[in-house]
């Protein structure tokens, strides 16, 4: 996790160790160096601001950076557009004298539970801030967690958590062929939502958990990523639908813009979506005997 300096410092020094003097384009790069990364007064100078204060910030000592000077850090930094907004965010962020506070548990909003129930034909689901788990269709449900009932969500306590099914579920990894991205995507998208709401004690409390029980995790943490995942690819491989691929998407809420619809749209859809619809809503075994997961592609194009 962070060091007492401070989340801004933290990010700062971890992405200057990790630009090289020949991405940045700096003469004379070629020279004896002891770190591979970038020298403090070289992003000074390719930012335009002055050596000493450039050190403060990465030392934790001036927390009244400008936005102009930020972004210039940033474009010296070669920062993504998420990861430019994330050190926005943490040079903003004032936690409160009171510390963390215990947020509201999180409701889903009626218009996007409309939504999901429009969607019939792919898995979706709902996810909050958290990557907690605020409602799905009957597909989502059997797609992401058959093990668990369908009412999951709707119960504040028994509410899933992506996070910590990912790293603690030992079905959830199995289910996860390509488990270290989706792993490290998941704690990049978890670091730029806590550099948003640094006050959230509930999130806080998930990440010291995560961070005690998987080492993984902790590892990832560490790393300081960044990152917002709204479109890609996934690998499954289900206790039922057995081994396949799905596209997905992410559509943020126009009302609460934290709260994501993921819709899954697996490639040999006519036989996933129909192995999908057998699972139970008050979940199942996740080893079901007799399962066959191998993929027939004659099959799926009868069923498409």
């Amino acid at each position: 996790m962070s060091s007492s300096i401070g989340p801004l410092a933290d990010f700062l020094r971890a992405k200057r160790a990790e630009l090289s003097p020949h991405r940045a384009r700096l003469p004379g790069f070629s020279r004896r160096r002891r770190v591979p990364g970038l020298r403090r007064e070289e992003v000074a100078q390719l930012a335009g601001v002055s050596v000493g204060y450039y050190t403060r910030l990465e030392q934790g000592h001036s927390r009244h950076a400008s936005d102009d000077v930020l972004l210039a850090i940033a474009a010296a930094l070669q920062l993504s557009v998420t990861e430019t907004e994330h050190v926005l965010d943490l040079s903003r962020t004032r936690t409160s004298l009171r510390g963390p506070s215990e947020p509201a548990p999180e409701v889903a909003d009626r218009a996007a539970l409309a939504m999901l129930d429009f969607i019939t034909d792919r898995p979706a689901l709902l996810l909050g801030r958290r990557n907690d788990v605020l409602a799905w269709n009957q597909l989502g449900h059997a797609l992401i967690a058959p093990h668990l009932p369908f009412s999951a969500p709707s119960i504040v306590s028994e509410r899933p958590s992506m996070a910590r099914m990912i790293f603690l579920d030992p079905h959830i990894r199995a289910m996860y062929p390509n488990w270290t991205k989706e792993a490290g995507d998941l704690v990049a998208y978890h670091r730029m939502i806590s550099g948003k709401h640094p006050d959230d004690a509930a999130l806080a409390a998930l990440v010291g958990e995560l961070v005690m029980k998987d080492p993984t995790f902790a590892t990832l943490w560490a790393e300081g990523r960044v990152g917002e995942c709204v479109s890609g690819m996934k690998e499954f491989r289900h206790p039922v639908a057995g081994a396949f691929t799905a596209t997905f998407s992410v559509w943020a809420q126009g009302t609460n813009p934290e709260h994501r619809i993921e819709i899954y749209d697996p490639v040999h859809v006519g036989r996933v979506v129909t192995a999908l619809r057998t699972v139970p809503r008050a979940g199942i075994s996740a080893a079901t005997p007799g399962v066959d997961h191998s993929v027939d592609p004659g099959i799926d194009d009868l069923r498409r």
